[in-house]
């Protein structure tokens, strides 16, 4: 039986997980997760 090698297993679990590669992907989730704070001056 041949030893799977670490990143093997990674990829294997992205795989799984169905993770996307793409720029636009991560783009994407980057915005969702660093929304900008509004200030308080603008608020009032």
């Amino acid at each position: 039986m041949k030893k799977e090698k670490q990143i093997d297993k990674f990829r294997e679990a992205a795989k799984e997980l169905e993770c996307d590669e793409s720029e636009a992907a991560f783009d994407a989730k980057l915005k969702k997760l660093s929304k900008p704070e509004k200030k308080e001056a603008e608020a009032e």
